[in-house]
């Protein structure tokens, strides 16, 4: 929300001095956050001017200039070369002269230009940053301006002003305009308040009434009538053509909003001033009465955009008897426009259901400032006063009349009296407000408030319907009172608490795999249905997801079973970014429900109480199973070429290493057989067991997925169940002693067929050799000339020990002899010679 300064202060007393950051302090006090400032960012001097004569020069370029004299209030006029043509002699205009800068920045100075010398420049509306019109130079009398020669035309036009922007949170409508933000600096300050709603009168005191407005809303939604408050008065015999007075330009420049007419300048500067949208109907265009009503099946519109939209059976309309004349709340209709030839207005202000306004505007992707505070809550109070103000203005800037014709509708039920006991803020907050704190903090915001046995009774004001609860109302005292007065104490933990096993595994297996070099990502939850099913099984078929009710978008609408789908999305960003060699991970929450299952069920437990134990673990049962993930991708290289060094690309075994650095970190050991999964390429593919319980999968992107998310063709994956690899470990810390006798080392080479696990061999192997085994790991697969075809030469690296003695040679040939006895038997290895 931009606020203009001077237009806030007319509703509340500011300092002689009043600056950004002033402004910014006493908002932020009352919970606003800071967001900008903005200017014309343009610097004097420019002054008004007035043309005594030009000459029009034909240019070699086919252009035609004109070498003017211009009256600046100086002691000699000054030459200035205008390109423009839309001006005659006399006529006031301004001029920027040099020093100034405009807009830009465009610095002005004399220079020599179409053989003169030009000493200054008349400025369009653009060039001032007034609006969008650059056809010519602004001509003052076309403002209804006659202005001294030589005044200063910053001040003339209000381009001296600035405004200060703020972040509104969605629920505090009420300071998306001038009187809410000037009724909480007031707050901070203490500075006197003046409530334009109430200081507006009807420029005529007979009611509007005559025109037919009926209420036909046969579907609303929750059961909340679409329309409370429908206010409409007819203004006649207006002049559109005449121009927006250039104070009232400036402001609504300063809000963000262009000038566009004055009927529409009109209209949108008292949304802006009160917080009232305003709707104007060309009355001429209206056929009959007006009836609020949902749209049918099939219906379309025609808005104020010139695009014609279908709509939808929640949508809710204004219509005549022709058919719809506006997106209740949203926008209006091209057809009862108004234009520069509308003579005859029927001003219309409504308070329409939030959740119906919100619904529509996102459906039909049309973010207009109304929606925005409709959607919000607009005061149910601020209706009548508003139609009045817009008729006023009508009336004093567009030649006007008030005509009696009109129609005030009002179903708005008055705020609900909350119960607030005394005591309550205190026990909350942990300030020990005064009665006079409590009392003075709610009557500050516009409650209206009685006291009785030590409880109040809290009437919220019609502006605040985000006040519903005493947890609300405290709210409200401690931002009036102040944030500074909340004490901050860091909390003690209860001894012999702190992070389970669990919490503390799972942050030792983030450190191992960041100390690995890996980049830990966070990646959103939401994905689509087919990611689901191609990365949550590793066989294929449809996955049981859980489906979200309210999706931010309708194709990731469905909670992630694999955290594999974020890890390639953030790949595929980062790849679009010229980062080429990637090591992520992620650590996160995965949502598996059981088939058949129903979830999410059963009522919510009260916000004001602890639940209790049988509440939770109803709740707990209400929700499907959730366990930790641990992800990791690899692409590119995991060296890079340098001088004397080939670049070393990642692969599967780089996704099987970090599981291993993974099981080590949380103290399990993993076992990698051959496996498949259904987004992997065959053979490249490995299945991470932990004991008897299969916990994950390590492998590489299928080429042809790869290619379909805009991917290299090797992409190397991780899928660790870390729950599932935790629960396999023991709590049970074991020391090893450390051995000081020698070690024996020997290498075994065996052949089997190619179709048999390395994996599982080297299992076998070390199950066979003993307990004098220390070590063993496999350092080679070969497969050439001297080896079978259909076979493979495994050799692995052996290392013996005994914890009382040297071992000889001898009682490491035994223990090698034995693995290859048993791995004979399993598989009918080998030895080779």
């Amino acid at each position: 929300m931009r606020i203009p300064v001077s237009w806030l202060g007319e509703y509340v007393d500011l300092p002689e001095d009043v600056s950004v950051e002033h402004l910014h302090a006493a908002l932020v006090k009352v919970g606003f956050e800071e967001e900008g400032f903005h200017g014309f960012d343009l610097t004097g001097p420019v002054v008004v001017g007035q043309v005594l004569e030009f000459t029009p020069e034909a240019q070699t370029n086919g252009k035609t200039i004109n070498w003017c004299s211009v009256d600046v209030g100086e002691a000699e006029p000054r030459g200035i070369v205008c390109g423009a043509h839309n001006f005659a002699v006399g006529d006031k205009v301004v001029v920027s002269l040099p020093g100034a800068v405009l807009p830009g920045p465009f610095p002005i100075a004399a220079r020599k230009t179409y053989g003169h010398v030009s000493d200054g420049m008349m400025a369009s509306a653009r060039e001032l940053g007034l609006g969008e019109e650059h056809d010519g130079i602004l001509v003052l009398g076309n403002l209804g301006l006659d202005p001294e020669v030589g005044a200063d035309a910053l001040e003339l036009l209000g381009l001296h002003d600035f405004a200060v922007e703020i972040n509104v949170t969605p629920d505090r409508g009420y300071a998306l305009s001038v009187r809410g933000v000037a009724r909480e600096y007031s707050h901070s300050t203490g500075a006197a308040f003046r409530d334009p709603a109430l200081t507006l009168v009807e420029p005529v005191e007979t009611p509007a009434t005559g025109f037919p407005v009926t209420i036909d809303d046969t579907a609303p939604i929750r059961g909340r009538a679409g329309v409370s408050v429908f206010e409409a008065r007819v203004v006649r015999g207006i002049d559109a053509t005449r121009p927006t007075p250039s104070w009232m330009v400036a402001r609504l420049a300063l809000a963000g909003v262009r000038s566009i007419s004055l009927p529409v300048d009109i209209t949108n500067y008292v949304m802006f001033e009160l917080g009232q949208p305003i709707h104007g109907y060309d009355l001429a265009t209206l056929t009959g009465g007006i009836t609020i009503r949902r749209a049918t099946a099939g219906e379309t519109f025609e808005t104020l955009d010139g695009k014609v939209r279908s709509l939808d059976v929640e949508d809710l309309l204004v219509t005549d008897e022709s058919g719809p004349i506006g997106l209740a709340g949203v926008m209006g209709g091209a057809k009862t426009e108004m234009t520069t030839g509308t003579v005859d207005v029927l001003i219309e202000a409504g308070n329409w259901e939030p959740v119906s306004i919100a619904r529509t505007a996102r459906r039909h992707k049309l973010p207009s400032e109304a929606a925005k505070r409709y959607e919000r809550g607009v005061d149910p109070a601020v209706a009548a006063p508003a139609v009045a103000r817009v008729a006023e203005l009508l009336v004093d800037l567009a030649g006007g009349t008030v005509d009696t014709l009109g129609s005030s509708y009002n179903a708005a039920t008055a705020p609900a009296p909350i119960e607030l006991p005394a005591d309550y803020a205190a026990k909350l907050m942990g300030v020990a407000y005064t009665a006079d704190e409590i009392e003075s903090s709610l009557t500050t915001i516009g409650a209206e408030l009685s006291a009785t046995s030590g409880i109040y009774t809290v009437t919220p004001p019609t502006w605040r319907p985000d006040l519903t609860d005493k947890a609300t109302l405290v709210e409200e005292i401690a931002r009036i009172v102040g944030y500074d007065r909340i004490p901050s104490v860091l909390p003690v933990a209860p001894p012999g608490r702190g992070l389970t096993r669990s919490q503390q595994l799972r942050r030792s297996a983030s450190r191992a795999l960041a100390g690995g070099g890996l980049t830990e990502v966070l990646s959103y939850s939401f994905v689509t249905s087919a990611s689901n099913d191609l990365f949550g099984s590793a066989t294929g078929g449809a996955v049981p997801a859980i489906k979200l009710a309210n999706p931010l978008d309708s194709e990731f609408g469905w909670m992630r079973t694999s955290v594999l789908p974020g890890l390639i999305d953030a790949a595929r960003r980062n790849l679009s970014r010229g980062l080429t060699d990637l090591a992520l991970f992620e650590v996160g929450l995965v949502f598996q429900p059981v088939a058949g299952e129903t979830y999410g069920s059963g009522p919510l437990p009260v916000g004001n109480a602890r639940p209790s134990d049988d509440t939770l673990l109803a709740l707990n049962a209400s929700i499907p199973p959730q366990p930790w993930h641990v992800g990791a991708l690899f692409v590119g290289d995991a060296v890079a070429k340098q001088p004397g060094l080939t670049a070393v690309h990642t692969g599967v075994a780089d996704a099987i290493a970090a599981a291993h650095q993974l099981a080590l970190a949380v103290g399990a050991t993993i076992t990698v057989r051959q496996g498949s999964h259904q987004a992997m390429h065959p053979g490249r593919t490995a299945e991470l067991w932990a004991g008897d319980s299969l916990v994950g999968y390590a492998g590489e992107l299928l080429p042809a997925i790869a290619g379909d998310r805009d991917l290299p063709r090797v992409v190397a994956l991780l899928e660790v169940d870390l729950d599932a690899l935790i629960t396999s470990t023991s709590d049970e810390v074991t020391p090893t002693p450390i051995v000081s006798f020698p070690a024996a080392t020997q290498d075994l080479s065996v052949v089997v067929s190619d179709a048999t696990p390395a994996g599982f061999v080297l299992a076998t192997v070390i199950e066979g050799a003993g307990s004098l085994l220390e070590t063993a790991r496999l350092v080679d697969d070969y497969r050439g000339t001297g080896i079978e075809p259909g076979s493979k030469s495994l050799t692995f690296a052996l290392r013996f020990r005994a914890p009382d003695r040297t071992l000889t040679a001898a009682e490491a040939t035994e223990a090698k002899t034995a693995a290859v006895k048993l791995a004979a038997a399993r598989f009918g290895a080998a030895l080779r010679e």
